[in-house]
């Protein structure tokens, strides 16, 4: 088959779920022996990109632009130039493909590739890593303007489509924006060792690891980590992670006075991350939105416990399975943090061993394998 990726980052030149999903799914296709291109913004020195990578055609289709703001959110320019560049590039091409495969968000790409679907006759799948509520479109964009982008989520909802979704939150969601299409859900993102893993006996020691933006939360993180240091005897904490978020951090453990308890290391790589996953006590994601949750299963398979906190737009809590492999957390206050800290600490070593039991159970499902075998199973209807 001939099939066409849309998204405007590609791994490794920019890092993110999004970004390793669509490259492993580009390499997957290749291997099965489908011609793929991956349409994206350059993202490297002018001259210098990557041309046929790993089997994939990769084609600019539009210059190299900042994409984020100082705050951590999207900008709203490169977008709309890459759905200006997806509409040209199908307009010439779009005859030469069976199936284009677009992430929703942005949304101008699925825009662009729907506009042009009925004149070019390619079947249209869309990835939806998250749908965002009426509240989140609201704090993200304003109040006229989140009315806007919760009207074109809406309208993209309804173009004939086959979706994804990674989990049932969202999924659901989908249907509430009246889906035109078949919907379904992947459990899996995870591409690491699916060996069972071997629990042992951890100092106490809390790990937070994910971007330093405003809904990851890390200061929350650090108010509930000085509770729990009340309670919890040499207490340690590390924080992995990095950006816009860092200098309110940094005040945050000045302020709790806790310059010898919590460790901020910044980004770091996957061999660091995975070392401090291993010795981590439990791993602590005070984020109030999350597509996945990925680093829940990521810490699973190393045997350690997770702490999220339930919230609306928080999907990972569908990874946990109280006092099986963590702990859901009711609410966003310190307190209740601490309190779910205190108890996996006092859970011990059996609690890491129901952690590696659950993990070993779920990691087919959760296996990014899992995942790409059902696009695959989709596009062989598609075929036929």
């Amino acid at each position: 088959m001939r099939i066409c990726i849309l998204y405007d980052c590609l791994f490794p030149y920019t890092v993110g779920g999004g970004e390793r999903w669509y490259r492993s799914l580009a390499e997957r296709l290749a291997q099965e022996g489908h011609e793929v291109t991956y349409l994206t913004l350059r993202q490297w020195e002018r001259g210098h990109g990557p041309g046929n990578d790993g089997g994939l055609r990769v084609v600019e289709a539009g210059p190299r632009m900042k994409l984020y703001t100082a705050g951590g959110r999207r900008r709203i320019l490169p977008p709309l130039v890459y759905g200006v560049g997806v509409f040209l590039h199908l307009l010439r091409q779009g005859r030469r493909y069976d199936v284009v495969d677009t992430g929703a968000f942005p949304y101008f790409s699925l825009l662009a590739a729907a506009a042009l679907r009925p004149l070019m006759g390619y079947e249209l799948v869309v990835d939806w890593f998250e749908v965002w509520s009426r509240a989140y479109w609201r704090e993200y964009l304003g109040g006229p303007g989140g009315r806007i982008g919760e009207l074109v989520q809406r309208l993209c909802a309804r173009i004939p489509q086959r979706a994804f979704c990674f989990s049932e939150l969202h999924a659901k969601r989908l249907r509430e924006e009246h889906l035109n299409g078949p919907v379904t859900v992947l459990r899996g993102l995870y591409a690491g060792v699916t060996d069972t893993p071997v629990p042992t006996v951890t100092e106490p020691i809390v790990l937070f690891a994910g971007r330093l933006i405003p809904e990851k939360r890390v200061t929350l993180a650090v108010a509930a980590i000085a509770l729990a240091a009340e309670r919890i005897q040499d207490l340690r904490a590390e924080i992995c992670g990095d950006g816009p978020e860092r200098d309110a951090l940094a005040a945050a453990i000045d302020s709790h006075r806790l310059n010898e308890i919590v460790t901020a290391r910044g980004f770091a790589d996957g061999e660091a991350l995975e070392a401090e996953m291993r010795g981590a006590m439990c791993m602590l994601l005070t984020s109030r939105r999350e597509g996945y949750g990925l680093v829940v299963v990521e810490a699973a398979a190393r045997g350690t416990p997770s702490i999220v906190v339930a919230g609306e737009d928080n999907a990972a809590t569908e990874l946990i399975v109280e006092g099986v492999n963590g702990a859901i957390v009711p609410s966003s206050d310190a307190s209740a943090v601490a309190d779910a800290i205190v108890a996996v600490h006092e859970a011990g070593l059996a609690l890491r061993e129901s952690t590696a039991s659950w993990f070993a159970e779920n990691a087919g499902r959760l296996s990014l394998e899992a995942s790409l075998e059902g696009v695959l199973r989709s596009y062989a209807t598609v075929r036929a």
